[in-house]
């Protein structure tokens, strides 16, 4: 049987995979949330599948978004990364992941962890998209009200390139708010899994 899908992620395999198996999924690993969060300043100007496509690029240049160890790099490394095949050449954004790893840091030093920070925003439930429940149309916004929220606490923490339009993509991503179609087959497994313990 055909999988329906959200039709955004039909353009090809790696998009469908992506898709089915992490877009909208709740993520509460450190590591995962400040990977999922570069690629939304990598992506600025630029199409989702183009950040797919050089994703194994990112993670071998980014050695897997450890953020301790790119809080570290210097001009040296913004050099060195901007040479890697497959990267993305713009020294301002590769400047802003080195910048934001050492926010990212001292927000977990006073939060305990990015997880615990990022999911008080909605009391660790995800948010489920009303006007996609109420509808069989795919309505999915480019901002909200919390986006702005959160986009305004991390520029007040030094972040770069976080806007409330990223940020919102952010939040689709990593399952903060769940903006499936209602027809889409991912859809009703997270609605159903938002009603069962997750830690």
């Amino acid at each position: 049987m055909k999988k329906i899908r959200c039709p955004y992620f039909e353009l090809n395999d790696r998009q469908r995979a992506y898709h089915d198996k992490e877009w909208g999924t709740p993520c509460r690993s450190d590591r995962k949330l400040f990977e999922y969060l570069m690629y939304e300043v990598l992506q600025c100007g630029l199409s989702w599948d183009t950040i797919l496509a050089k994703r194994e690029a990112f993670l071998t240049a980014f050695e897997r978004f450890d953020f301790e160890k790119i809080a570290r790099y210097g001009e040296r490394d913004i050099e060195r990364l901007l040479s890697v095949p497959g990267m993305i050449r713009s020294p301002r954004k590769v400047a802003a992941i080195i910048h934001n790893a050492k926010s990212f840091i001292e927000l977990r030093r006073e939060c305990g962890t990015f997880a615990k920070w990022l999911w008080a925003f909605t009391d660790g439930r995800m948010l489920h998209n009303p006007d996609n429940a109420a509808s069989n149309e795919w309505v999915v916004p480019a901002r909200t009200e919390l986006s702005d929220r959160i986009a305004a606490e991390l520029k007040a923490r030094g972040f770069k390139f976080l806007g409330t339009v990223t940020v919102y993509a952010f939040m689709q991503s990593v399952g903060l708010v769940n903006d499936h179609a209602r027809f889409c087959f991912r859809y009703k497994a997270l609605t159903n899994r938002d009603n069962q313990s997750r830690q």
